[in-house]
């Protein structure tokens, strides 16, 4: 049996160019990744198909898509994959797209490592746009669609997480973005690589996410989701990806403990270099 860690992510910062004639949208993003992660084991099917086991997620999810795309690749034998699911599901935080990146990797550990870290991206780039950054979890400046990943370095943060108890679609999202007239004219992925190395005050100060505004006007009461989060120190308040799950960002262990006990269903987490 092989076990994989799929680490959430949190978008620090989002920009969202316009909607492209493909209907993808270019994006321009600090990510980071979190210790809140999702556990995969991988082992042998009983039968000639794979088998995934994901409680809470109805259908075929983007680790079996991942498997079944790897295949067009190589020879890969039928898997049966569990996966123990710790991140909010539809929660803006990249949960199906970490476990795809974790199947990919396992896959390609299983079958002696084919192909490189860009065949895996590119892969991944067809199954979602958050997962060919999740294929090495580090801090990345993520441009593109999703596609192009260049890590950079930042220090371990502390987030306070507040789910919801809905999931949001990102489709959902991305065409209230369009009916409202958003998405910017140009992107500056240079003003993003120059945050390398900053800490919690300097990234407060310009944390920024161009989905949270269409994400709330769908769904009203995250505004005070923030709102409670702001009243309890954090120095910035968004959400993460499309949403629903709103972040603080807190200066330092202390008090994001103090705020994560304060807020019903609050998660107290932190950013990490490296899966």
């Amino acid at each position: 049996m092989l076990r994989e860690r799929a680490p959430a992510k949190v978008n620090l910062i989002l920009h969202v160019g316009r909607r492209r004639h493909d209907g993808l949208h270019e994006l321009c993003s600090l990510f980071a990744p979190l210790e809140l992660a999702d556990e995969l084991s991988f082992a042998p099917a009983e039968g000639p198909r794979d088998e995934v086991v994901c409680p809470g997620v109805e259908g075929r999810n983007l680790a079996q898509k991942a498997l079944e795309a790897f295949r067009t690749r190589t020879a890969l034998p039928p898997l049966r994959v569990e996966i123990e699911k710790r991140i909010p599901v539809a929660g803006g935080l990249g949960g199906g797209s970490a476990d795809a990146a974790a199947a990919l990797r396992a896959a390609n550990r299983l079958v002696g490592e084919p192909l490189e870290l860009d065949e895996l991206q590119a892969l991944g780039a067809r199954l979602g746009a958050d997962v060919p950054s999740q294929l090495r979890p580090t801090p990345a400046l993520v441009t593109g669609a999703g596609e192009r990943v260049e890590p950079m370095e930042l220090p371990p943060l502390w987030l306070v997480l507040v789910p919801s108890d809905e999931g949001l679609s990102t489709a959902d999202v991305y065409g209230e973005l369009d009916r409202l007239g958003g998405g910017r004219q140009t992107l500056d992925p240079a003003a993003l690589g120059a945050l390398a190395g900053a800490g919690a005050e300097r990234l407060a100060q310009v944390a920024e996410n161009d989905l949270e505004a269409p994400a709330v006007s769908l769904r009203p009461e995250l505004a005070q989701k923030l709102s409670d989060l702001r009243d309890h120190a954090s120095l910035a308040a968004r959400l993460s990806g499309s949403g629903p799950t709103a972040f603080g960002l807190f200066d330092g262990r202390e008090a994001a403990d103090r705020a994560a006990g304060a807020l019903a269903g609050a998660v107290l987490t932190r950013t990490t270099t490296a899966a």
